[in-house]
């Protein structure tokens, strides 16, 4: 089980990471599927930090684990209401970009609470 939590959480925490890292890029498609879901271009960088966060929550989770529970449940959070976000906006072909960030951390959050 271990092992397995090792794995899940550090996947969970370098997608966190890497999401963080497109929005401090600002890549084209993010800020137009930012436009299309009613949100300000602005939100970016907030956004990147509160995924950042919870990644190095993450791993920093290793060594202490109600961090790590924390930025989980923390990430799955983030990431509900990211879905919301795209239903809100009715742009149901982009529901399954945030998924596996959530399923991921919501893995790691299962592990860690057992």
């Amino acid at each position: 089980m271990h092992t397995t939590y090792l794995v899940v959480t550090v996947l969970a925490a370098v997608a966190a990471l890497a999401a963080a890292l497109i929005d401090v890029v600002r890549a084209d498609w993010v800020r137009e599927n930012m436009r299309n879901y009613g949100i300000a271009p602005w939100t970016l960088t907030p956004l990147a930090l509160i995924k950042a966060a919870g990644g190095l929550g993450l791993l920093a989770g290793l060594a202490y684990r109600p961090l790590a529970v924390a930025a989980a449940a923390g990430l799955v959070l983030y990431f509900v209401a990211a879905e919301f976000t795209v239903l809100r906006a009715r742009q149901y072909a982009d529901l399954g970009y945030p998924l596996p960030y959530l399923l991921l951390a919501a893995a790691s959050l299962g592990l860690a609470g057992a």
